[in-house]
Formats: C-alpha cells, sequence, structure tokens
C-alpha cells in the first residue's frame, strides 16, 4: 500500500516568482522587456528632437525689432572695423612694398659703384685682348688709347695680366721692358680681360686707325677672343677720400 501524502505543498510567495522570473527570465518576457525598452529610447529620442530655442518666443514684436534693428549695427560697425583693417594692411603693405624697392635700388647702386671701383670680383662675358710685342715696343698712348676705346663703349670690368684691376683713377708709365700701371710692372704679352658686350667691345678694336692700327704701327700683334663667360678675379682697396665729403643734404 501506498503511504499517504504528507500533506498540501505549500506555494511559493510573490517575492520568490520575482527573484525566479529575474534569474530565469522565460522567453514571452525577454521580448516584453526589449519591447519595453525600444519603446522608451524612441520616447527620449522624440523628446530631444521636438525641443526648440524659445528664448524669443515670449518677445513682443516691436522687442523683435529692436533686437534686428541692434544686430543690424552690430554688422555695419564689424564691416567697417574690418574695412579699416583691410586699409591698413593694405597701406602697410605698399609701405613695405616701396621700401623693399628702395632697398633694391640702393642695394643696385652699391654694386654698380663697386664694380666701376674695382671693389670685387666679377663674372661675365666679354673679350680676351692679348697683345704680344714682336719688332717693337708699346707705347703708353697706344695702350691708354685702347683702354679709353673700350670704356666709351661700355666696358664694366677691365683687368691687366691677370693682376692689375683698371679703374677710373689708374696710371699708366712706360718703363724699361714694358709698362707700370697703377705701381705694378707689367711685361709683354700684355693680356686684356673686360667684361661687357663682346661684339661691341671687339668691334671698337678694329676700326680704321683705332686701337689695332696704333697697336701694329708700335710693332705688336693683337688678338682677340670673344668670351660667353669671363672672371675677372683682381680687386683694389678701398681709397679713402682725403678732401671730399658726402653733401648732408643728399
Amino acid at each position: 500500500m501506498r503511504e499517504p501524502a504528507d500533506g498540501p505543498q505549500e506555494l511559493p510567495s510573490g517575492r520568490e516568482r520575482l527573484w525566479r522570473a529575474l534569474l530565469q527570465p522565460t522567453r514571452r518576457q525577454v521580448v516584453v522587456g526589449l519591447l519595453l525598452a525600444i519603446v522608451g529610447f524612441a520616447a527620449v529620442t522624440q523628446v530631444r528632437t521636438t525641443q526648440v530655442d524659445d528664448t524669443y518666443a515670449a518677445l513682443r514684436q516691436q522687442d523683435l525689432i529692436d533686437v534686428l534693428n541692434g544686430l543690424a549695427g552690430t554688422t555695419q560697425r564689424a564691416e567697417a572695423e574690418i574695412a579699416r583693417l583691410q586699409d591698413t594692411r593694405d597701406d602697410l603693405q605698399s609701405d613695405t612694398s616701396r621700401r623693399q624697392a628702395a632697398l633694391e635700388q640702393a642695394q643696385s647702386e652699391v654694386d654698380t659703384l663697386s664694380i666701376l671701383a674695382g671693389l670685387v670680383p666679377v663674372t661675365g662675358p666679354g673679350i680676351r685682348v692679348t697683345i704680344t710685342e714682336e719688332t717693337g715696343e708699346v707705347e703708353v698712348g697706344s695702350m691708354i688709347d685702347t683702354i679709353q676705346e673700350l670704356r666709351t663703349v661700355g666696358a664694366e670690368a677691365i683687368q691687366f695680366n691677370g693682376e692689375v684691376r683698371i679703374i677710373a683713377q689708374s696710371s699708366f708709365t712706360d718703363i724699361v721692358g714694358g709698362l707700370e700701371i697703377d705701381g705694378v710692372e707689367v711685361q709683354s704679352p700684355y693680356v686684356i680681360d673686360v667684361i661687357g658686350d663682346p661684339e661691341v667691345l671687339a668691334g671698337a678694336l678694329e676700326f680704321a686707325l683705332g686701337p689695332r692700327a696704333k697697336l701694329k704701327r708700335d710693332g705688336a700683334e693683337v688678338e682677340v677672343q670673344q668670351l660667353s663667360s669671363l672672371d675677372i678675379e683682381s680687386v683694389r682697396d678701398p681709397v679713402q677720400p682725403e678732401y671730399a665729403e658726402a653733401d648732408p643734404g643728399q
């Protein structure tokens, strides 16, 4: 025979059923939870997107007009300030350009004077004149005429025998066996390097009764080479004027 049951079983309490549902949710509970989460997210998003700035919502029409007028005045003042700053910028750029142009012009003049004074080495196209004494000696006058003709047609720099830079104050003296130029003795063959337009410089030696004719009369042969590039390395020491002074007004 079966033994009788011990008695009626106790039903779980509400708290126990809640914990059991949280720890072991059924499929239906999981679906319901997801739906509730989606609905809540949609509600929050809708509230955020529908919010508007109601700063001016309570203002009267006249108040709004005053606000717009104030903004228009601020805009005009800002535009005027921008225009003023742009004018200032343009003036500064113009002053800078003028100053830069003046500096470039001054530097160009310094470079030109330095070349003419023989203070710096130079390079450029030109001619090389080689004068070789054969049946006689070259006279000082013939050499000075040659230098003067080259200067007249635009010689920018002249060098003698690779060691004497010819400038406006250069002096020539006839000595035994050669010439003395600015205290330096040079002998034949005399090599004159000249920077300038090669064709013009060469032409200045060839005209009738010109330098070539005078040098041949002295018993010398003359050879002229036109060169696309020529280096003149010899320089002169700057000379401090003894009597002349710069005009303060210049």
